[in-house]
C-alpha cells in the first residue's frame, strides 16, 4: 500500500468515523469465509456497514478526528490490536444485537470497543450492557407513558360505575349546583 493509498484510506475512515455517533470495532477473525459471509450479509439486512482495516489507519483517522477537537477517543486504541472490523451503524445497540446473535452459531466475533454517542465501552464483557441500551424514541416513549399513567389512572377511577370515588364526586357536583 503507497502512502497516498494509505492517505486515501485515513481519510476514508475519518470521514465515515466522523459523520456517525456509533461504531464498533471487533475481533472477527478465525471466522472461516462463509462465517465472515453470513455476518456481512446479516450486517447488510440490519443496515450497519461492515469495513475491515488496518489498526494503524483506524487509530491515525480517530487522531485526526480528536486532533479537530470534535471527540476524544484515547480509550480506544489500547483496542486497536489483531485483525479489527469496524461496525458503524445509525442504531446504537444494532451492533451489539448482531453480534450476540451471530455468536449464538460462532464464538466469534468479539467485542473490542464500542463508542456510542461520546461513551466508550472497551472489552466483550461490555457487550450486554450494549444490548440492553434504549434508543432515544424507547427513552422518550417510557418518558411519556410515565407521565401519562397517573392521568389514565385517575380516569378510570372517574369513570368506574361502581367506585366510590365517582360517587364522591358526583354529590360534589350535585352539591355545588
Amino acid at each position: 500500500m503507497t502512502r497516498e493509498d494509505k492517505n486515501t484510506a485515513i481519510s476514508e475512515l475519518k470521514q465515515t468515523l466522523s459523520a456517525t455517533s456509533f461504531f464498533y470495532i471487533a475481533d472477527s477473525s478465525t471466522l472461516t469465509v462463509a462465517q465472515v459471509n453470513k455476518l456481512r450479509r446479516m450486517c447488510f439486512e440490519k443496515g450497519i456497514k461492515m469495513k475491515v482495516a488496518k489498526n494503524t489507519l483506524i487509530r491515525k483517522a480517530l487522531e485526526a478526528i480528536a486532533a479537530d477537537g470534535q471527540r476524544d477517543y484515547e480509550p480506544i486504541y489500547e483496542s486497536l490490536h489483531g485483525p479489527t472490523t469496524l461496525l458503524i451503524s445509525e442504531n446504537p445497540k444494532a451492533p451489539a444485537q448482531l453480534i450476540e446473535e451471530f455468536r449464538k452459531s460462532a464464538e466469534r466475533p468479539l467485542l473490542k470497543a464500542a463508542y456510542i454517542d461520546s461513551s466508550i465501552f472497551i472489552g466483550d464483557d461490555q457487550l450486554k450492557a450494549l444490548v440492553n441500551l434504549k434508543s432515544k424514541e424507547e427513552l422518550i416513549g417510557e418518558i411519556i407513558g410515565l407521565l401519562q399513567s397517573p392521568g389514565r389512572r385517575l380516569s378510570s377511577l372517574l369513570t368506574s360505575s361502581g367506585s366510590q370515588v365517582a360517587g364522591i364526586v358526583k354529590t360534589l357536583a350535585e352539591r355545588e349546583g
